[in-house]
């Protein structure tokens, strides 16, 4: 039996599929303006060549925030529960203890991580400018597999409109949207991430055929016209003059690609401190050693100088010993010093030199063996991130340190005196301050 023919194309689009009478009644009965808005858009130089080189920086920029952010999670420690959100189900990705080395690593992936996402905010702008017309088609479908694709479309730039609102917010500490940052941002990138999977598949064919053909990129004003009309209606039925050339827009979403980076980067470069313009933790808070940013205050955390004056002790438990020192008798233990960075998760990190006693040296005060974890607890009484557990490689690398001093003066109230944490490549979260009680535990113990 021969295959029915398509049914008449629309007034504006390609023939309409099964179900065609749905379509062409949706089609018949047009919302009032939906002809003006769609023949509003006249840049000529919209089109399948300008959409598509966006769409390849994008694709080179996009899985590596997708892949750090991944990898940000798993540096929380999902093994002890402290990774955020903690409960992700069948989301849960594969975890694996994270290395202490190289000790910067964690601050290249959280500092790429949110260094990348706001340089690609112009590239996602200029993204969806090009194709913003499409955003407007009436009917919204012409068949059930553009049905599909609209409705990735929809999750796709939803879902990427939400996570660089959230994440700028996040950066700025303005929680304005009153649930958690965590798990909206965690919840969010997988339906972004399964929205941009799906968008890529269906459009990777016109993306090579759009750019094996005709270059326009080297046109200049006076000679740019419309791109020859495409399947996809990216092209202006009823183009204007042009007002910019395509290497112009082009120019535009980098430089301001650039800009952004020039403004962003000295939060993870201290020699580049002073140009961290948009961010509240990127510059120095004051002069001297001790200068350099905070997340929390000793006065947010509500630790008071009658817990950390001379009456403060540490105490270290084991599986069936328990040691209290005061500050004078970790002085006296032998003293080690390690450059370090110190990385958040807004995106700032510091490298800083400081000194004290060797986690391992700890544990071998309270238990023979090396301890599997420790777990630190803060003076700090409130907070999500008052105590933290580390993991086995942790304790025992060389440059783990319960830091007393930093870049040759003791602590400052609002860095963790009388004594903090310090490890390579650990979120700086949970470089935990105020330290009241290290437990080192074994596989065995409890």
């Amino acid at each position: 039996m021969p295959a029915s023919p398509p049914a008449p194309a629309g007034p504006d689009g390609p023939p309409y599929a099964a179900p065609a009478r749905l379509w062409r009644g949706l089609d018949r009965h047009r919302p009032p303006g939906a002809d003006a808005v769609a023949h509003a858009w006249r840049s000529p130089v919209r089109g399948p060549w300008l959409t598509s080189v966006l769409g390849v920086a994008l694709l080179v920029g996009l899985p590596l925030v997708i892949v750090t952010g991944l990898l940000d999670w798993i540096a929380y420690g999902p093994r002890f529960d402290q990774a955020l959100p903690r409960d992700v189900g069948w989301l849960h990705p594969p975890v694996f203890d994270w290395p202490t080395r190289p000790a910067w690593l964690f601050r290249v992936t959280q500092g790429l991580h949110v260094t990348l996402g706001i340089v690609l905010v112009p590239v996602v702008l200029g993204k969806l400018w090009s194709v913003v017309p499409k955003l407007f088609d009436w009917p919204p479908a012409r068949s059930v597999a553009q049905v599909v694709e609209r409705l990735s479309l929809l999750l796709l730039v939803g879902g990427i409109l939400f996570q660089i609102a959230t994440g700028l917010l996040n950066i700025q500490y303005a929680y304005l949207f009153g649930f958690d940052f965590y798990t909206a941002h965690w919840y969010g990138a997988w339906v972004f991430t399964a929205a941009l999977v799906t968008h890529v598949a269906i459009k990777l064919p016109r993306l090579v055929a759009a750019l094996r053909g005709p270059g326009f990129g080297r046109t200049p004003l006076d000679r740019t016209r419309p791109e020859p009309a495409d399947p996809d209606g990216l092209v202006a039925p009823r183009p204007g003059p042009a007002t910019m050339s395509r290497r112009g827009v082009l120019a535009l979403v980098g430089g301001g690609s650039l800009l952004l980076a020039a403004l962003t980067v000295g939060q993870s470069v201290d020699a580049l401190r002073r140009t961290a313009l948009l961010l509240p933790r990127g510059r120095r808070i004051a002069d001297g050693p001790t200068g350099f940013p905070v997340n929390r205050s000793v006065a947010a955390a509500g630790v008071t100088p009658d817990q950390t004056g001379p009456g403060w002790r540490l105490t270290l438990r084991g599986a069936d010993r328990t040691v209290t020192l005061d500050r004078g008798r970790l002085l006296a233990m032998t003293q080690h010093t390690a450059t370090l960075p110190i990385a958040c998760v807004e995106g700032w990190s510091t490298s800083q030199t400081w000194t004290g006693v060797r986690l391992r040296d700890l544990a071998a005060l309270v238990g023979p063996g090396e301890p599997d974890r420790a777990h630190v607890r803060s003076l700090e009484r409130g907070g999500l991130f008052r105590q933290a557990t580390l993991q086995g490689n942790q304790v025992a690398d060389a440059d783990a340190l319960l830091a007393l001093r930093v870049n040759g003066v003791d602590l400052s109230p609002d860095h963790g005196y009388p004594a903090r944490i310090i490890v390579p490549a650990l979120p700086g979260v949970h470089c935990t301050k105020w330290v009241e009680e290290i437990t080192f535990q074994g596989r065995g113990d409890g």
